[in-house]
């Protein structure tokens, strides 16, 4: 029942967005992407951290702070357009392909092309356009309303293509191909359970690999398909094919093939990185079954106090974080003076001298563990990009525990954890 009122209410809030022009929903969307960045601290946050977790482009906070913003931005204008495209006969009045040639040419000669993309501008717009000149199916993640979904779907599906689910993504994906029509793949995911991982904007990310086992298995070339919004329309560029080598190992050629598709994608995203969807998890980790959620962050800063006595009581147990936290990103604020003495493995150690160096403003951080007596601790990193600021005093009352401290972390971070 709660699905269809949603649904409904979605309906009816976004049925005058179907009468705006594309340049009016763009403005639109730009306001609510604002308000968004201010009001909502979830989407605020996310895409905060994952900009200044990516370490390659460099950018300063006013810079990641602006490149948040336009990506809150982009997102409500992609949400709004789902009822604009609702209703849109030409889809060609809002986007172009620059450079079609190579693609209907393969598709011609019967070479059907598998298109590797990302959460570009809007991502829809890849599917939409493509479907209206070829055949094509592609993989797609349900949404848990199917009211909702049902509706996404006609809207994706409005111009001949069809839609997979990602549990028959490889079964169909074949007999799409073998039918000659291409198979679309947004490849930008964060999905730690997929068994495939490689280094995104500095950073190891976890991806599905399925583009490039299907590439490999049945000779098709992987086209990297990315698009960018300019003056109200959408502009789609796809990369030269690259092409699998059959003979190749196959574990080899799906790393080959993943990197250079990947690549082509992070080159296009660099240039316009407010174009992206920052807010989703792109660097997660760990799949949700082990940690509780208030600890399922990917990149965690360790605060390590001055006191000999707390110290005593941490340092053996330091390596217990690596345990629980095996590929996450850890970062280690330490006293200056025993900073060589701390020892856990592939994290970045950063030593302080006074309080005034522990609260530098480093957007990085979602997850804190402040083990020192400071209290401006807290609201300075909630402040910036952090969802979980925890003390020790904290985690023992999460724990119940008091005097073991790996007791105290495990009951506090772990799922029905039982000694």
């Amino acid at each position: 029942m709660m699905h269809r009122l949603s649904f409904t209410l979605i309906l009816v809030l976004t049925w005058p967005v179907r009468w705006l022009s594309y340049p009016a929903i763009h403005r639109l969307g730009a306001i609510l992407g604002t308000c968004a960045f201010y009001l909502v601290p979830k989407f605020r946050k996310r895409a905060l951290s994952n900009l200044a977790l990516a370490s390659s482009l460099q950018l300063s906070e006013e810079q990641i702070r602006f490149h948040a913003k336009e990506s809150l931005q982009n997102l409500m204008t992609a949400c709004l357009e789902y009822a604009k495209f609702d209703s849109e006969k030409d889809i060609h009045r809002v986007a172009a392909c620059v450079n079609p040639q190579e693609a209907d040419r393969l598709m011609k000669e019967n070479k059907p092309v598998i298109f590797f993309c990302g959460h570009q501008s809007n991502w829809e717009i890849l599917f939409l356009e493509g479907t209206s000149r070829m055949p094509g199916v592609a993989i797609g993640r349900p949404i848990k309303n199917t009211y909702l979904y049902n509706w996404v779907l006609k809207v994706r599906q409005k111009f001949g293509g069809k839609m997979l689910a990602p549990q028959n993504a490889i079964k169909e994906g074949l007999r799409g191909l073998k039918r000659g029509s291409f198979l679309g793949i947004v490849g930008d995911q964060g999905m730690p359970d997929s068994g495939y991982s490689s280094s995104f904007f500095g950073r190891t990310a976890w991806t599905s690999p399925i583009a490039a086992m299907l590439s490999h298995r049945t000779g098709s070339p992987i086209m990297v398909a990315t698009t960018r919004r300019k003056n109200g329309k959408y502009f789609i560029h796809y990369s030269d094919p690259i092409w699998p080598k059959s003979d190749a190992p196959m574990e080899q050629e799906i790393d080959r093939l993943m990197k250079a598709s990947l690549s082509h994608l992070e080159q296009s995203i660099a240039r316009e990185p407010g174009q992206w969807l920052w807010s989703h998890n792109r660097w997660k980790q760990q799949t949700p079954e082990k940690l509780n959620r208030a600890f399922r962050h990917e990149s965690i800063l360790i605060i390590l106090p001055e006191e000999d006595h707390l110290l005593a009581e941490l340092l053996p147990h330091l390596p217990l974080f690596r345990e629980i936290y095996p590929r996450e990103f850890l970062t280690v604020y330490a006293p200056a003076q025993i900073a060589h003495e701390v020892q856990l493995d592939g994290a970045e150690i950063v030593p302080y001298r006074n309080r005034s160096e522990l609260l530098k403003r480093d957007l990085r951080f979602k997850l804190v563990f402040n083990f020192t007596p400071f209290n401006e601790v807290k609201p300075h990193f909630a402040k910036l990009s952090a969802f979980t600021v925890v003390s020790l005093k904290d985690l023992k009352k999460l724990s119940g525990e008091q005097s073991s401290f790996p007791l105290i972390l495990k009951k506090s971070l772990l799922k029905d954890y039982a000694p």
